[in-house]
């Protein structure tokens, strides 16, 4: 979703209700990168919101209105960092079922529970970074210079490294397929 660069104008400048708006057109999108980031429902909610409050604090130094959604997926990309290692730390854990949503409506409910099954293990594979540039180039459909400028990184890397994870979910996805 697009951001409306006047609501964030006035946001900058100390409207409340324009910071509103803004957090209602953006909120999903920073979720979705959340809990593919992290795997974790009730995670990727703290940390949207631990965004949102940090973003509320700092909007007012935000240089140019046009770069609010890489600036605050910036804040969010460090959030999910954060998390991460808490989970490294043995603080938390995983919880593979947040992803799985089985009230899907149709007839092949089980075969589709397979499929997210598969490509949860495929995504566990992934090292974080990985995990990240799929969320936003795939998932949230940046191109590979905006993924580059959210996570601060050269767009020649994220561009490979987009690339050579593709693949190997491919991979393992087809390794999956033939057990």
């Amino acid at each position: 979703m697009v951001v409306d660069i006047n609501a964030v104008k006035q946001a900058r400048l100390g409207d409340k209700e324009s910071f509103a708006e803004v957090y209602r057109q953006i909120a999903d999108d920073l979720y979705k990168v959340a809990l593919y980031s992290l795997g974790n429902a009730h995670d990727a909610q703290d940390v949207v919101s631990e965004t949102f409050i940090e973003a509320y604090k700092g909007i007012k130094n935000l240089r140019d209105d046009n770069s609010f959604k890489p600036w605050i997926m910036r804040i969010l990309s460090i959030r999910c960092k954060r998390k991460i290692g808490q989970y490294i730390s043995g603080r938390n854990q995983l919880d593979i079922d947040d992803f799985l949503d089985l009230s899907e409506e149709g007839n092949n409910v089980e075969e589709s529970s397979s499929n997210r099954i598969a490509l949860l293990h495929a995504l566990e594979m992934l090292s974080h970074q990985e995990r990240e540039i799929v969320a936003l180039a795939v998932v949230q459909g940046y191109t590979v210079r905006e993924t580059a400028e959210i996570l601060g990184a050269p767009q020649g890397t994220v561009s490979s490294k987009l690339h050579r994870t593709l693949k190997k979910l491919r991979v393992q996805l087809e390794g999956q397929g033939k057990e």
